[in-house]
């Protein structure tokens, strides 16, 4: 048998879950959200008296067969949920191989940066050559 307070929070528990407002749970009308709307453990509720769970019983059955629409917006949302997650992994994939990119990129200008630089230095030592080598007139741009 359930303590008179652990009974009340149970009943209010249901109560709020027949009416649509839960506080703590997703609202379906289950033995794991009746005890986590009235913030006991499982076994209050299979400790509670027969009618109690009777009730509760011919609740959920009558809940459900009146609510398919809550059913089937319960169903959407976890589809939308996994769907959510999925996308979210997906993205988090794109970003990686875009991150990836951008650093094969990154590396690929610094390699043509220093290369380019080499090549100005080697420029600047054959136009110095040329200039010291006698008879020879470097082409001045006009």
């Amino acid at each position: 048998m359930t303590r008179e307070s652990t009974q009340n929070r149970l009943d209010q528990a249901l109560t709020r879950l027949l009416a649509g407002q839960p506080t703590v749970t997703d609202g379906a009308i289950n033995v794991s959200n009746l005890c986590r709307e009235a913030g006991v453990g499982r076994d209050s509720f299979y400790r509670s008296p027969q009618e109690f769970k009777d009730r509760f019983t011919a609740a959920q059955t009558n809940h459900s067969d009146n609510q398919p629409e809550i059913v089937r917006l319960r169903d959407e949302l976890g589809r939308l949920k996994r769907q959510h997650v999925e996308d979210r992994r997906k993205q988090a994939e794109a970003i990686r191989d875009l991150e990836e990119t951008n650093q094969i990129y990154a590396n690929q200008i610094q390699a043509l940066t220093l290369r380019v630089q080499e090549l100005q230095e080697q420029n600047l030592q054959l136009t110095g050559r040329i200039e010291a080598a006698a008879g020879v007139r470097p082409i001045r741009p006009s």
